[in-house]
């Protein structure tokens, strides 16, 4: 008996996808859930993982193909059992550093745990959760705590194996770049009790949950313990099918199943509204967009204009030489890369839309560097692609490729995310007909991108079928015009409905 490994949907207005990586071979053993493939699209990456657990036995779509929702990528054949769980991305280091299973060895010299780089101008995070607690014997690297910034969440592996002598900043507490997290105690001398090793997994075709629960992120699994959930009761967005803790704050928010008996045996009995609230602290990165994006509206005189584009011709050229420019540039032609462009196009003709208020000063750039909005599975990021508009293309692709790989990994840094002119925001890939934007400040111009539908419009005295993107562009009204926004909203529906505007620069 064989099962099919198809494309999974891909998102509104996605049609293809490339297959980037492989992870397992032909004749390889695989679990449920476990990462078969990487597909990339216009704008994400899609993982795909095993729908059974058995032998990888055909891949059907080889690396570099392109693919289009619910195509066949391969098939599994029933196996007598399958690969078991990963140990996570520790596991060999748990395997070279710790100790035999039942004890730990120390021999009281101390190893000092210190807050890692924090990015640039980052200077100070807040102590999240402490996974170990004092006495506790930790594998290196193993994971001891996580911090969290204004952007990003950090985690902070063991040093040395040993056992965690002694915490000095506990959860809540702000710690300082290079600061002093806690001490351990390493190498060898006294012996105390350590985790026993798990059981082998039993030849089932799936390797148990609690053996998977070790893949999932430190923070989600102390979440689902205070939570009384099982890895099995979350479905995990992370690489791999690893739990994050969004993952598990998702699972705790979902009602409660008629279908689920354990669930309703942990329901609360009050029926009172209160004990079926959760009340979750904001991390510091949505605490940031919070207050700027209100700041923007106290701040700026916002309003928003709006028109409509006809996509045939940016679709048309992108459809007649994507395969080209992928085979000279190495990165797939996107639709970003013509907005940019477009942008950068009006930009210069509109120079308020890129300019910023100081006080009582109008600051205009002389230079688009172009800030591309990013949703990540812990809240907005706007990375910056500075000097668009001297990049070409494919430049402008590869940054943007780059970019949004590294937030989406949370590995952006500070200087990456500043000094932007000008935003663009793409709700189209989230399936977004129309939107507001909010001004990114001190920015005095966004635009917002929506979905292509096919609509009937008037061309040329007939009725025809196209396929048409609502554009939005909210603006600071004490520097931009009305006047200027439309016109730069023009500029912009002119250089996308006839891209050779922007080779001949009209």
């Amino acid at each position: 008996m064989s099962t099919e490994v198809r494309v999974p949907a891909l998102g509104e207005s996605v049609t293809e996808a490339t297959v980037a990586t492989w992870f397992k071979q032909q004749g390889d053993l695989v679990s449920v859930d476990e990462m078969l493939c990487e597909l990339e699209t216009d704008k994400v990456t899609v993982e795909v993982p095993s729908p059974a657990a058995g032998k990888l036995s055909e891949i059907v779509a080889a690396e570099g193909a392109t693919v289009a929702p619910d195509a066949l990528l391969a098939t599994l054949s029933a196996a007598d059992g399958a690969a078991p769980a990963s140990d996570g991305p520790y596991a060999a280091a748990a395997a070279t550093s710790a100790p035999p299973a039942g004890e730990a060895k120390v021999d009281g010299h101390t190893v000092d745990v210190l807050v890692p780089a924090l990015g640039e101008s980052v200077s100070e995070a807040t102590v999240s959760t402490w996974f170990k607690s004092p006495g506790d014997a930790v594998a290196a690297d193993e994971m001891l705590c996580e911090l969290e910034t204004d952007k990003v969440s950090v985690e902070v592996p063991a040093p040395v194996a040993g056992i965690l002598a002694d915490v000095l900043k506990g959860e809540g507490e702000t710690v300082e770049a290079g600061g002093k997290l806690a001490v351990m105690a390493a190498g060898e001398g006294a012996a105390t009790p350590a985790p026993a090793a798990r059981p082998a997994a039993e030849d089932t075709g799936a390797a148990p949950a609690a053996e998977r629960k070790g893949d999932d992120a430190p923070s989600a699994r102390k979440m689902m313990d205070e939570a009384g959930l099982s890895s099995d009761q979350v479905s995990g967005t992370g690489r791999d099918g690893r739990v994050m803790k969004e993952d598990v704050l998702k699972a705790i928010s979902a009602p409660a199943q008629p279908d689920a008996p354990a669930r309703e045996a942990r329901a609360p009995v009050a029926v009172e509204d209160a004990a079926r609230e959760e009340r979750v602290k904001m991390t510091r990165l949505r605490q940031t967009i919070a207050r700027r994006l209100k700041d923007a509206q106290n701040t700026a005189a916002v309003l928003t204009t709006y028109n409509e584009v006809d996509m045939s011709a940016v679709m048309g050229l992108r459809q007649e030489y994507k395969d080209l420019f992928e085979r000279k540039h190495g990165v797939k032609l996107g639709f970003m890369s013509f907005f940019t462009k477009a942008c950068c196009h009006a930009l210069a003709e509109v120079p308020e839309v890129n300019a910023e208020i100081d006080g009582t000063d109008i600051v205009y750039k002389s230079f688009v560097h172009m800030g591309i909005a990013v949703g990540t599975p812990t809240g907005l990021v706007v990375p910056v692609v500075r000097d668009a508009d001297r990049m070409s293309f494919a430049g402008i692709e590869k940054r943007i490729n780059e970019l949004g790989a590294r937030a989406r990994d949370g590995k952006l840094s500070m200087a990456e995310m500043q000094g932007g002119t000008f935003t663009i925001s793409n709700g189209g890939v989230y399936g977004s007909l129309m939107s507001s934007p909010i001004l990114n400040p001190p920015q005095s111009g966004i635009l917002g991108m929506h979905k292509i539908q096919e609509r009937p419009v008037a061309a040329k005295g007939e009725v025809v079928v196209r396929p048409m993107m609502y554009l939005a562009l909210s603006y600071d009204h004490r520097i931009v015009d009305g006047k200027g926004a439309v016109t730069f909203l023009v500029r912009v529906k002119e250089a996308l409905e006839d891209p050779r505007r922007l080779l001949m620069d009209l």
